[in-house]
């Protein structure tokens, strides 16, 4: 007859060696399960608690870190030390590619250069800008409407119906009638998508294209510009390319403001999209209720007090322009030499920037 193995003889040290075993392979899962991604997870229900979960404790943990710093901060204010240095987010702009053409400040080459470009006359107030805009031969309603928002942008600007007059024969004539610029609005599909900019007498042709067009009457609340001249700012436009790219736009505006007409055009470049908005400010008196002290107690509790706050108005029209071309000269398609040219294969990088 056999008799039964007593576990406390043979078994209990497999036991023991096997316990570690199991405990190490349950927390590989664990850590697995951890590591897992939300989308590597196949059934809906599972995924989306785990991503709730995630969201969750991303929450907390930002909530921690600003708790510890804003107690850093106000330790340090405390005892009368700095305060540590405030965190920058880490975006596009501020991680961008290192690029050999950024201006500097002290460029003495870039500064001489200023001074014999093409656009030195317009912008030393040698030659006042007188601005003609045309469309191209099959333009639709949106173009003229478009055009009749840019002539009341644009001082000293012209239209021009093209007609079926070839572009260099347009070219000459402004230049016999002491033109600065030509505008050129290309439509499709009843559509403006392209803008071509041409510098006289001697270019440079810079070939845009127009997109996320919004016409003065499309505009909510839009305000009615007047004929003074607008104050100009161009923000962003740091490299040699952008430099030039900016000079261009300058020249299209007179350099002597009027302030009393209190109109600003901006002109902001932001990963090589150039954003154009129109407007004007307002200053507003408005009366600020200053309650008293609470010990006292009075009829007269609320003290108006008048102040002046300034707000803008957005008077149109909107759109987005992305330089395509830089050409030498005014515009030739055959024979001429470009500057700068956008080819698809510049586009393999996010943080590469070219103005």
């Amino acid at each position: 007859m056999g008799r039964k193995r007593n576990l406390s003889e043979d078994g209990g040290g497999e036991d023991e060696e096997e316990r570690p075993m199991k405990e190490r392979r349950v927390k590989e899962k664990q850590e697995v399960r951890e590591s897992m991604r939300p989308s590597m997870i196949k059934n809906k229900e599972k995924r989306a608690a785990v991503h709730a979960k995630l969201k969750q404790q991303k929450k907390v943990e930002k909530r921690k870190k600003v708790k510890a710093r804003e107690a850093a901060e106000k330790k340090a204010l405390e005892l009368g030390e700095e305060p540590p240095p405030k965190m920058v987010p880490r975006t596009i702009e501020n991680t961008r590619e290192s690029d050999e053409t950024v201006c500097l400040p002290d460029d003495e080459e870039l500064f001489a250069g200023n001074d014999v470009d093409e656009f030195s006359a317009v912008l030393k107030n040698e030659r006042s800008p007188k601005i003609l805009i045309t469309t191209s031969r099959y333009n639709s309603t949106r173009g003229p409407a478009f055009i009749s928002d840019l002539i009341s942008v644009i001082p000293n600007a012209h239209y021009y119906k093209r007609g079926t007059y070839d572009l260099k024969k347009i070219v000459q004539y402004a230049n016999e009638k002491e033109f600065t610029s030509v505008i050129v609005v290309h439509t499709n599909r009843r559509e403006p998508d392209a803008l071509l900019v041409i510098g006289l007498p001697d270019g440079p042709t810079a070939h845009f294209k127009l997109s996320k067009l919004m016409l003065r009457k499309d505009i909510k609340n839009h305000g009615k510009p007047t004929s003074h001249k607008p104050e100009l700012v161009l923000t962003n436009f740091t490299t040699r390319l952008g430099h030039r790219v900016g000079r261009m736009i300058q020249s299209l505006f007179p350099q002597d403001p009027e302030f009393r007409g209190r109109r600003v055009v901006t002109f902001h470049n932001q990963r090589d999209f150039i954003f154009f908005r129109h407007h004007r400010y307002i200053f507003e008196t408005k009366e600020s209720k200053q309650k008293e002290s609470k010990g006292k107690k009075s009829k007269d509790e609320k003290n108006p007090q008048e102040r002046t706050i300034a707000r803008l108005q957005e008077c149109g029209p909107r759109f987005t322009l992305k330089l395509i071309s830089l050409q030498h000269g005014t515009f030739d398609t055959k024979g001429g030499e470009y500057e700068w040219v956008h080819k698809p294969e510049m586009d393999t990088s996010r943080r590469r920037f070219f103005l």
